[in-house]
């Protein structure tokens, strides 16, 4: 048995119910078999054993008040997955779905996403099994306070982090913000995502499908292409598709879906933005069937009307398309109908959201294929460049941000071709990715000793 397989046996008979966690670990580990034949002092550091084992994971109860006064409970996590590069620095997301496994998968991809930025940040990730959905904003605020009660004692602006995800924006963190004032008496930069108001960046919002576009604005440049003409399909309806959609429309592509939990829209003519941010952005989260109000010619199908186990948005014809929904929403079936309809390229703005088998029908096809690790890492870059923003008492404009976020992604896309190009992977960019992220966390903890 070789040293890889080895390792990855071990981690799996102690995290054998987290499914989510093993399926990112051994994604990471499959790449780096060729980096472990050339070179042996990651192997002599333990560097494996010791990355893929979280610094401490936290979890923890939090119970709050809802409208109607009965208590309810939720449960809370904060993993610290590596702090080897600077302080913890991910989101927290607030999803039914969390988990022990989701957030160690998360934390585990932050750690080389964030290493790829070239930026001061190690790898963390938190969340709540609570469902932001359906509640009022009373008890959302009361959600936050509770949930923050427990988790101040583990953050800080030099120690951890946290920035929103999944059900936690502008309007999340300033509750945990305040509830953090309240019990430190520090007003610090120790939340990213803030409003603009006090202490937010400007192009934090925008940074995540920016960025995901940029990357792969980069790989068709690389291929003597651009996007004007092409045709891309999003999932996703929240600020990563929105912004993806944006962009994609500003560089001369046209994006003919979203997607929420409730059903996809096709739109043959483009996704009018304007409505869709109307609907997605004013706090009400209305059904995208409601698009239809305004742009009667577009086609809305229903979760319940799809094909069984399928997303139907990777059934529509495209030259380009962008995950932006969440993670294994595009399966083996999804990228052979992808492939079948002309696509070429795919830039990932969600966290895993193609699984293992469809990844290796993307590179088996030779396509391009930027892996979310690199391509979704805009909004946790910006997110640091918040950090730099509020330690220096500092705000940046737009177009200053923007600039710093476009050059940032160049830099992801350029260390993991070179990389790629370096052990014979040309255009693998998931082997390229995760070496050239794996090599900067390793070569740090070696320097740093056993801690």
């Amino acid at each position: 048995m070789s040293y890889l397989s080895d390792v990855y046996e071990r981690f799996q008979r102690t995290n054998k119910n987290e499914t989510e966690f093993c399926q990112a670990a051994k994604e990471v580990l499959d790449s780096l078999d060729i980096l472990f034949q050339k070179e042996n002092k990651y192997q002599k550091n333990a560097i494996l054993e010791r990355i893929v084992e979280p610094e401490r994971l936290i979890t923890f109860r939090v119970a709050w008040f809802d409208d109607a006064g009965k208590i309810q409970v939720n449960r809370g996590f904060r993993v610290q997955f590596n702090s080897t590069l600077g302080p913890y620095k991910g989101g927290l997301r607030f999803h039914p779905s969390v988990s022990a496994s989701i957030i160690k998968f998360l934390g585990f991809e932050q750690i080389f996403k964030n290493a790829l930025t070239g930026l001061p940040i190690g790898g963390a990730k938190g969340g709540s099994d609570f469902d932001p959905k359906g509640k009022s904003d009373a008890e959302i605020m009361r959600f936050c306070q509770a949930f923050m009660s427990e988790l101040y004692r583990h953050i800080g602006a030099c120690i951890d982090v946290p920035a929103g995800d999944i059900g936690v924006g502008g309007r999340e963190i300033g509750y945990l913000y305040g509830q953090y004032k309240r019990l430190t008496g520090l007003y610090e930069g120790v939340l990213t995502g803030k409003k603009l108001l006090w202490g937010g960046s400007l192009a934090r919002t925008e940074a995540t499908g920016y960025g995901s576009v940029y990357f792969a604005q980069n790989m068709l440049k690389d291929r003597y292409q651009d996007f004007e003409g092409k045709t891309a399909v999003v999932s996703g309806a929240g600020n990563v598709a929105i912004y993806t959609i944006e962009k994609l429309q500003q560089l001369g592509a046209k994006a003919v879906t979203c997607s929420d939990s409730r059903g996809f829209i096709y739109d043959e003519q483009g996704i009018d933005l304007a409505t869709l941010k109307e609907l997605k952005e004013t706090g009400t989260n209305q059904s995208l069937e409601d698009y239809l109000q305004k742009r009667p010619h577009a086609k809305y199908t229903a979760v319940k009307d799809y094909r069984e186990g399928r997303n139907e948005v990777w059934s529509v014809p495209c030259d380009i398309a962008f995950p932006s929904a969440t993670q294994n929403e595009l399966n083996q079936e999804d990228a052979k109908e992808l492939l079948k309809n002309g696509c070429t390229l795919i830039s990932e703005g969600a966290n895993m959201p193609s699984t293992p088998e469809a990844v290796d029908v993307f590179l088996d096809a030779g396509i391009m294929y930027g892996p979310g690790k690199a391509a979704n890492a805009g909004g946790v870059a910006v997110s640091q460049l918040e950090m730099a923003q509020n330690a220096s008492m500092l705000s940046w404009s737009f177009d200053e941000v923007d600039n710093k976020l476009k050059e940032i992604m160049a830099n992801i896309y350029q260390q993991a071709a070179s990389t790629a190009e370096e052990f014979d992977k040309k255009h693998n960019l998931v082997v390229g990715a995760n070496i050239a992220a794996f090599r900067k966390v390793g070569d740090a903890m070696i320097e740093q000793g056993v801690y």
